[in-house]
């Protein structure tokens, strides 16, 4: 019988190596990380948050998508804030299609120039994109998160990657798990992040292909006949406001009614149908659309891993003075 060996010291180290790399920006986020340097910077930035919410109502549901696509992109680092400059070679995120319908990116501004009287250059615009999601999520009816502070800002943008990393919305559930998982996202957070849904909204463009030319056979028909009513044509102008809401009832409080929806067959995208049918995710689903409280803690859970995911810490990128550009804009 052939034996096994142990690997080489040299593997093992630099095993050890690749792991502190990956854990190591993780580890220096904190609780109250801005307690000396910025003391009064989470007040201010929940305090524009909840003015900016009862102004516009719809900027605490910008704030939660923010969070995902910053993070889903290389790291929590602000990267998706960068705007395309007039002079130079940087491509904004914000171009990518699949940054369609993102809006309210004008008053993160408005946020951070808040900030920046207080504690000039201190507090970081992908700490500003962590904190403001808590803040809104609060807002929403969701659960008070305890979110760890610390971030640097990224000197660059990953226009190119965007495609490849953030999930279209009707690709599968399996594309969708797998690319969650390559951040340290596991199933059952994966189902509680896609909750966020519940305050969410569907443009046409994204799912006349589940009503023209024909019906989905998953779609319940009554719901099918509302969404046609809502997306009257199978090619709507991109440029349009033509939508539907994820969740009829209460469609600005994150709750588990997208749960019980999908559970109804109701749900607008191809993964909301694959979400509550799929073995690996579906007994998540029945538990989280019978418990709101364990919704509310899975999504807690997951939004933490989520804002925690590869950020840029200690001497790493930079602190933008505004949030648009770079410091040597």
């Amino acid at each position: 019988m052939a034996t096994i060996t142990n690997p080489p010291s040299n593997i093992c180290f630099l095993l050890l190596l690749l792991l502190a790399h990956f854990n190591l920006g993780k580890s220096q986020l904190q609780l109250n990380y801005y307690s000396k340097s910025c003391p009064k910077a989470e007040d201010i930035i929940k305090q524009q948050v909840t003015q900016l919410y009862q102004k516009h109502g719809n900027t605490a549901v910008s704030w939660v998508r923010n969070l995902f696509h910053d993070c889903v992109v290389q790291s929590c680092d602000a990267s998706l804030l960068l705007e395309t400059p007039r002079h130079g070679t940087l491509v904004s995120e914000q171009t990518s299609e699949r940054s369609f319908g993102m809006r309210n990116f004008k008053y993160v501004n408005t946020i951070k120039a808040a900030v920046e009287e207080e504690c000039p250059l201190t507090v970081s615009c992908a700490d500003i994109v962590a904190l403001s999601a808590r803040d809104g999520i609060s807002l929403l009816g969701g659960p008070s998160i305890e979110m760890k502070t610390g971030r640097r800002d990224s000197k660059e943008s990953y226009a190119k990657e965007v495609k490849d990393l953030i999930p279209n919305h009707n690709d599968s559930i399996s594309v969708v798990l797998s690319r969650f998982q390559a951040i340290g996202i596991d199933i059952e957070a994966t189902v509680a992040l896609l909750g966020a849904h519940s305050v969410g909204r569907v443009h046409c463009v994204n799912l006349v292909h589940r009503l023209y030319p024909t019906v989905d056979t998953t779609l319940d028909p009554a719901h099918a006949e509302y969404l046609k009513r809502r997306c009257p044509t199978p090619n709507p102008d991109p440029k349009a406001v033509l939508y539907s809401r994820n969740d009829l009832k209460t469609p600005m409080i994150i709750d588990n009614n997208y749960y019980k929806n999908i559970l109804q067959h109701k749900g607008l995208l191809t993964v909301d149908e694959e979400l509550a049918t799929d073995s690996r995710t579906a007994p998540y689903v029945q538990k989280m659309a019978n418990d709101n409280e364990y919704f509310h803690q899975q999504f807690s859970r997951a939004i933490q891993l989520l804002s925690e995911t590869n950020p840029l810490t200690g001497d790493q990128g930079e602190i933008r003075k505004d949030c648009r550009y770079l410091n040597v804009h």
